[in-house]
């Protein structure tokens, strides 16, 4: 159904009030909500300035180099810890050439891009889910007044509706309230692959 004036500006105003960035957005795409710029899919070759062949790693460096890959995709590893565990890598590694090396970090592209447009894909659904319920809590609000402008409001039904909006506004504020976070997730992602890129390119062979 079209969503009404009032949902889509009481989405927008807990939106942008949740958010810490001060600046007017556009809400023109019900599915973003986000202040930052949505970008479905990052490339590869704007992370890592080398050719990577269509090819794969050698079995005696594919397992480890993959158990390397996984390691640094864990969120739990802070970004600080990124460069030395790629030097352990390449010291113990030291015959890996700037093939190799784009091999590995497309490994961990592919993981932290698919993750990413996983995320967004969900954030997406997140909004539409909040701008049903904002819609929804209009409708029960345009029902409570309704009825209270009867001759003879039904009390119990007043009653009904009052209980539904508490709890609809609840939801709706608990939701709103984690924006923040679940926008600036894909952001953090980027910065990962961003920090692998360098830190991998730190070992490419003069």
């Amino acid at each position: 159904m079209p969503l009404s004036r009032f949902a889509l500006c009481t989405w927008a105003a807990i939106m942008l009030a949740s958010l810490t960035v001060a600046r007017a957005e556009d809400y023109s795409d019900p599915s973003w909500p986000c202040v930052q710029r949505k970008v479905q899919s990052l490339s590869l070759g704007l992370m890592w300035p080398h050719p990577v062949p269509d090819d794969t790693l050698s079995p005696s460096l594919a397992d480890p180099a993959h158990e390397l890959v996984q390691t640094l995709l864990l969120r739990r590893v802070p970004e600080e810890q990124i460069s030395a565990l790629t030097t352990d890598f390449g010291a113990t590694y030291p015959d890996l050439t700037i093939d190799k090396l784009g091999l590995i970090f497309r490994d961990a592209f592919t993981g932290i891009n698919r993750e990413r447009s996983q995320l967004i894909d969900g954030i997406g659904r997140y909004s539409l889910t909040q701008i049903d319920l904002a819609t929804r809590i209009e409708d029960a609000r345009l029902a409570f007044d309704a009825e209270m402008a009867k001759a003879d409001p039904d009390f119990d039904h007043l009653d009904a509706l009052e209980e539904q909006l508490a709890w609809d506004e609840r939801i709706y504020r608990d939701r709103a309230q984690s924006l923040t976070y679940v926008c600036e997730t894909p952001v953090l992602l980027e910065k990962r692959a961003y920090a692998i890129a360098q830190a991998l390119g730190q070992l490419v062979p003069d």
